[in-house]
């Protein structure tokens, strides 16, 4: 029996186009794989969901259901060898004869349903299916993995050095099945990157926040630098001020799809002082003051 997409989405044969899109989005946040693991029943209706959407969410598609049905196991369609689906005509001239309640135009049943016609309709490719997936700074940096459940099978999919926000990976056929014999869908998988608590990013650059005390900044030194693989040394001069920064070239991020490339990091001196000082600190501290020619206020 031919499924009904209207049922399986929860709405009326009359609805808006935008409320199958939110009672789509629903159903399918209802019965995502990953919201319920291991859960063959719960895949099945996810499956059934992104099935009706294909038709329904298309407004064209959605016109040629409402007229003929659903090609999924209405008895009128059928593959041939090529590929090609073909409509039985004398099951349409029935579909008629139910609808406007005649024998229908072009009917063409024959003594004991010898004779039958079958015209070719066109083969509809299955909707791509966006995913969300989220990663750390890190993992972006490096390149992760993740495991993703389709159709009861998990498969591992790479996500690569250098992604950003919003980069798609594809899973091919893996998105709603196709109707009348069309391929499925695409599966992408939309990266979105967690804010890091030491990194700050900006497409392929880093920044960095780097304390330095004041002695070093007042007379030049070398400092650490924390970077996305291991730390390094930087020299800076005498009277770097704070705020001051400074680019390490090829130490930022990865860049997406160009092996070997990278973005600049850029450290950011942030010149510490100390919170107390004993009260011979304190004259030593206001002596140097005096012979850089600073008045106190």
């Amino acid at each position: 029996m031919a499924q009904d997409y209207y049922e399986i989405l929860g709405v009326a044969r009359s609805a808006t186009q935008e409320d199958i899109k939110k009672a789509y989005r629903q159903q399918a946040k209802k019965y995502h794989p990953d919201a319920n693991p291991n859960n063959p029943e719960a895949e099945r209706r996810f499956k059934e969901i992104n099935e009706a959407y294909e038709i329904l969410g298309d407004p064209q598609k959605r016109s040629q259901y409402d007229a003929f049905g659903s090609g999924q196991g209405f008895g009128g369609f059928r593959p041939n060898a090529g590929g090609q689906t073909y409509v039985d005509m004398e099951n349409l001239a029935d579909l008629f004869s139910s609808m406007f309640g005649g024998a229908g135009a072009g009917s063409t049943r024959g003594q004991a349903g010898a004779n039958r016609t079958y015209t070719r309709v066109n083969q509809m490719r299955g909707q791509d299916i966006e995913q969300p997936v989220s990663i750390s700074l890190k993992e972006a940096y490096e390149g992760t993995t993740r495991i993703v459940t389709r159709n009861g099978q998990q498969k591992k999919v790479a996500i690569p050095p250098g992604s950003t926000d919003g980069t798609k990976v594809r899973l091919s056929g893996e998105g709603s099945p196709g109707a009348f014999g069309g391929t499925a869908g695409d599966l992408f998988l939309v990266v979105e990157v967690a804010a890091d608590s030491v990194f700050e990013r900006k497409e392929d650059d880093l920044s960095v926040d780097v304390a330095v005390d004041m002695f070093t900044a007042m007379l030049g030194g070398s400092v650490e630098v924390p970077t996305m693989a291991r730390p390094v040394r930087l020299n800076i001069p005498a009277g770097t001020q704070s705020g001051k920064k400074f680019r390490l070239t090829g130490k930022g991020m990865p860049i997406l799809k160009q092996p070997g490339q990278f973005g600049n990091l850029y450290a950011r001196i942030l010149i510490n002082v100390p919170e107390r000082l004993t009260p011979e600190q304190q004259r030593l501290v206001k002596q140097l003051r005096e012979s850089l020619g600073y008045e106190a206020e």
